[in-house]
């Protein structure tokens, strides 16, 4: 038996409140990029996965691009500086690592009203929460693909910072205290509910803070969906996606974020939905950590403390999330139920804290 062929990642019309001025964007990069097709117009269509940075597909003519600008109505000013993504993926291009190769910035607020770049266009196949209709894929085929996954992860981590140039994007002296402290700080910032387990949470890592390792440079967002693979060999990656929160810092920190991600056939149905990663073949979040250890040569100390940080920090991303929504900052229907998801990450992390193992 073979795993049938998956459809490559596709654009849809740009959801209501969300379309930029296609008008705008034309106008400016027939001006900004070389070669613009005689006669051709530019149509704009979006990607519609994701819960952050906006993303769109171009194209005039026979040319095709990418572009990534912040979402409507983002307070994070941090999280979406769209400058700083260009630059890592400008690094990382030089630096021969699997990531879209950027080709303009704009940071032109009278084009679209908010910063935005463009990049190749790569295709392939994103595996999101759900498979296309009568599609399958072999418990084989999944132990693979969790073997590039976390192989993947290492490679990022043995980036030559220094050599990349990209030393100082980020500050590694004190990175999991900060990142705790940040963290907690946005939760409350973006509160919307009484979420007791939040709370417990956020005192338990404030209180267990590991030593620091040495820096790398780390995705921060690193799981499926962030990852495009082959489709005629589904555990190929073949691009690293979703740049916007990379940076320098704590490795293990970056594992962390990807096994909270991680489920598992025993988590909750909802944060099930949400990934692949509980159907049969897949690594445990146990066999990620002892994968990642023999890639990369290192121990993890305390995978425990890791895996809390990587559930409460999604669960503050999903909190802001959920707060623009409540604010009636988008429409975007996805984002009624997110409260209930961060509810079951924070009751994971509570019941792994109490059980005193992932």
């Amino acid at each position: 038996m073979s795993d049938g062929r998956l459809p490559l990642d596709a654009p849809q019309a740009a959801r209501e409140g969300e379309q930029p001025d296609v008008t705008a964007l034309e106008r400016y990069l027939r001006d900004a990029l070389p070669g613009w097709p005689a006669g051709a117009n530019l149509v704009v269509e979006q990607f519609p996965s994701g819960f952050s940075n906006l993303t769109y597909a171009l194209r005039s003519g026979d040319q095709e691009w990418v572009m990534r600008r912040p979402p409507m109505g983002a307070a994070v000013r941090g999280g979406h500086d769209m400058a700083r993504e260009y630059r890592i993926l400008s690094a990382l291009a030089a630096a021969g690592i699997r990531a879209p190769r950027p080709v303009l910035l704009c940071d032109d607020l009278s084009v679209l009203g908010a910063p935005f770049y463009l990049m190749e266009r790569v295709r392939g196949v994103i595996l999101r929460s759900r498979l296309p209709h009568g599609a399958t894929l072999r418990p084989e085929t999944l132990r693979r693909l969790s073997e590039a996954l976390v192989d993947t992860l290492a490679e990022l981590h043995a980036v030559d910072i220094q050599h990349a140039g990209l030393a100082d994007l980020g500050r590694p002296e004190g990175y999991i205290a900060r990142q705790v402290s940040g963290w907690t700080q946005r939760y409350r910032a973006a509160q919307t509910d009484d979420l007791p387990d939040m709370e417990a949470i956020s005192a338990w890592l404030a209180a267990h803070l590991p030593a620091e390792g040495p820096a790398a440079l780390i995705h921060n967002d690193f799981k499926h969906d962030n990852v495009m693979v082959d489709p005629d060999r589904l555990d190929r990656i073949v691009a690293v996606l979703d740049w916007e929160m990379a940076t320098v810092g704590d490795p293990f920190m970056d594992l962390g974020t990807t096994l909270g991600y991680w489920s598992e056939a025993g988590d909750p149905e909802i944060v099930r939905q949400f990934n692949l990663t509980h159907l049969p073949g897949n690594f445990t979040r146990r066999e990620v950590v002892e994968r990642y250890e023999q890639r990369t040569g290192r121990a993890v100390p305390q995978p425990l403390f890791y895996f809390a940080f990587g559930l409460y920090k999604i669960g503050v991303i999903i909190e802001q999330i959920y707060a623009r929504y409540r604010r009636g900052l988008t429409r975007d229907p996805r984002f009624a139920r997110l409260i209930d998801l961060e509810r079951a990450l924070a009751w994971m992390a509570v019941g792994a804290l109490d059980r005193g193992q992932m």
